[in-house]
């Protein structure tokens, strides 16, 4: 089987476990996949968003969880792809990078180093790889488990 086959078969995989999943729950919506890079997006579109978003993201995170270790169980090799409710993760992303961006004007202007609020290991790299198009801005994460967070620093260019 080719690699090409393998991914096709593993997506259509997971957007059966995904059906399974939400139909076991009595959840209607209709599902659709967007790949984006190596990754796939399920995009689900729901009435019952507040059930499956869950307060703070937590029973999305939790959805997430669940049918990538279903998947895993089947393709034991790196799955990548992220379920998606009402477009409540892009959002949130484009949240991160905004609060990122200030915060990195805000360490320009100062000269001083900003900390950000505890992220989980996702939002952190969404802020490092923001920052990235910074060249006098550095970042780097400190703290540890559900504390951990990103610093925003100015870069001190040594002569």
């Amino acid at each position: 089987m080719s690699d090409i086959e393998e991914k096709d078969e593993q997506k259509n995989f997971t957007e059966k476990t995904i059906l399974e999943v939400l139909h076991f729950l009595g959840v209607e919506f209709s599902l659709e996949a967007a790949q984006e890079g190596e990754d796939v997006r399920y995009i689900l579109k729901t009435s019952e968003s507040n059930l499956l978003i869950g307060e703070g993201g937590q029973n999305l995170s939790a959805l997430n969880h669940l049918v990538r270790r279903i998947v895993e169980k089947k393709y034991p090799q790196e799955v990548r792809f992220l379920i998606d409710v009402n477009d409540y993760h892009q959002k949130k992303i484009e949240e991160i990078k905004d609060e990122a961006r200030i915060h990195a004007q805000r360490v320009r202007y100062f000269k001083k180093d900003i900390e950000m609020r505890p992220m989980n290991g996702y939002e952190r790299r969404i802020v490092h790889m923001t920052l990235q198009e910074y060249p006098d801005i550095t970042t780097e994460s400190v703290g540890e488990g559900p504390q951990r967070r990103v610093v925003i620093k100015p870069f001190d260019m040594v002569s």
